[in-house]
């Protein structure tokens, strides 16, 4: 065989290892779920797109109907993340909450010094970090990513304030959820950061690239939160 056969063997093979070993990924798309927030029904869209760098997902909760008397505030976090073969890793992280008035934050991961630096309110922060870490929403997607790829692994660091917390994670069975946007079979992930009563779970459905359909916060065993999906549209990448 001559070297120019055995080099485009080599590379091919090259490349077919690298796809095998790749694994599934995320699917870009857009989805809408209704919102209940303790007393303040609304509206959360959500949009996960395709960067050079890996994706930028946004998360937009607007009050709906009278509840607008109640509060015309928004939530808007958005959250930059590369995908990566083990999973993603946040680039940046943004936050404005006038719903519940917590403080704007604007987080910056630099893995070259492995430190997160930027703002949460008017106060400067740096913080080490030992490992992936992940803001809260960059974990919605690297559980979705884990779970396309052989399951969560059981603890996770999230940012919390002007912290680092580690994050238990468990199942929660499966479920069925019947919702504007169809009936599914879901599987329950929760999470929890140590030192919180705030438990966070996400009802994951398979066949949507196991996007949660439901989306529930307890704090001190109360439904806080709860977002059900009623539309899901996958996107083309750009």
């Amino acid at each position: 065989m001559s070297l120019a056969r055995l080099t485009t063997v080599f590379i091919a093979t090259v490349l077919f290892v690298g796809q095998a070993w790749a694994g599934p990924g995320l699917t870009p798309h857009t989805a809408q779920y209704k919102v209940k927030i303790s007393v303040v029904s609304g509206q959360l869209n959500t949009e996960l797109k395709k960067t050079e760098d890996g994706f930028v997902a946004n998360h937009v909760i607007k009050p709906k109907g009278i509840s607008r008397w109640i509060t015309r505030g928004t939530m808007d976090v958005t959250s930059s993340f590369s995908d990566e073969a083990d999973g993603v890793k946040p680039i940046r992280f943004q936050s404005v909450d006038t719903i519940r008035k917590d403080p704007d934050v604007d987080l910056t991961f630099d893995w070259t010094t492995n430190i997160a630096s930027g703002t949460v309110g008017e106060e400067d922060v740096s913080l080490q970090l030992d490992g992936i870490a992940h803001d809260n929403v960059s974990i919605q997607y690297e559980l979705m990513h884990d779970l396309l790829n052989g399951g969560p692994s059981d603890q996770y660091v999230l940012f919390d304030v002007n912290k680092m917390r580690i994050a238990n994670v468990s199942t929660a069975g499966e479920k069925v959820f019947k919702t504007k946007a169809g009936k599914f079979t879901a599987v329950g992930i929760r999470h929890q950061k140590e030192g919180s009563s705030r438990i966070t779970t996400l009802w994951c459905v398979e066949e949507l690239g196991y996007l949660p359909v439901v989306i529930e916060q307890h704090r001190k065993g109360k439904l806080k939160f709860r977002a059900t999906l009623v539309s899901y549209t996958p996107t083309a990448e750009s």
